[in-house]
């Protein structure tokens, strides 16, 4: 049997990170489109992307939405322990206007202290502010009750809603069935003349990939759930946003 010859690793140079930008992503069980978004437009040279997930149960109602929030601190302590990260998103919409960005932050803190937490609703919010509009179209895939939450969550932030639609999903497994071009056409049909910009909300929806094919046929900005928070993660981790794919948002810088 050959001898193995023990090496002097030790003395060998070791960098501070093995990647160099680290960026947290909590997601539901179920969520069949984060990971994916976040591996099109986050997860390049420099920069990792660890998630963990949460157990939930469809329906998508308040009170299920609600139900996760004493589970956020483990799934944040789950994400590479010892480690501190540049960002932690919580990559639900609705469950971040219904649990509110104040409590989403203290129980993620609660397991990873001191890092940036990104919302949804809270990054929409800032990329609409950054976008210069103040009248704005909302389209959610919710039933009208969990739709509720999110657009008093969007007129609280100052915002004027033209009009909001919802598309009647009560399962996000669902809402991540709906084909992409699907998504154009009732986007195009959620917003009015006077709307500055559209938001799409919901992590779930398979939208990132038609942002452009949208902004084009509606001649204004939009802004989805996936799009913003990964603008703001790689904001808060000092890297510039780069993909014209997604929309007139990844030319504006981020400014918390």
């Amino acid at each position: 049997m050959t001898a193995i010859r023990e090496g002097t690793g030790a003395s060998l140079r070791r960098d501070d990170r093995p990647v160099e930008k680290r960026i947290g992503l909590i997601l539901l069980a179920t969520d069949h489109t984060s990971e994916p978004d976040y591996a099109r437009l986050a997860a390049a040279s420099g920069v990792g992307v660890y998630a963990a997930r949460v157990e939930y149960a469809n329906p998508t109602t308040p009170e299920n939405l609600l139900a996760m929030r004493p589970r956020l601190a483990a799934a944040a302590a789950s994400i590479l322990p010892g480690a501190d990260l540049d960002a932690v998103c919580f990559s639900c919409s609705s469950a971040s206007a219904v649990i509110g960005d104040a409590a989403v932050a203290t129980a993620i803190q609660a397991g990873k202290p001191d890092v940036p937490v990104v919302t949804p609703a809270l990054s929409a919010a800032r990329a609409l502010r950054a976008l210069g509009a103040q009248r704005i179209a909302m389209l959610t895939p919710y039933l009208v009750e969990t739709t509720r939450p999110l657009l008093s969550y969007v007129e609280e932030k100052g915002f004027d809603v033209a009009a909001a639609t919802c598309l009647g999903f009560d399962d996000d497994r669902e809402m991540a069935r709906i084909a992409p071009a699907a998504i154009v056409e009732a986007a195009v049909e959620a917003t009015p003349d006077d709307a500055e910009a559209l938001f799409v909300s919901c992590t779930a929806l398979r939208v990132l990939p038609v942002v452009a094919e949208i902004e084009r046929r509606i001649g204004r900005p939009v802004v989805t759930s996936n799009q913003a928070t990964i603008w703001e993660c790689l904001g808060r981790s000092g890297v510039s946003p780069a993909g014209p794919e997604a929309g007139r948002l990844f030319a504006m810088p981020f400014e918390a």
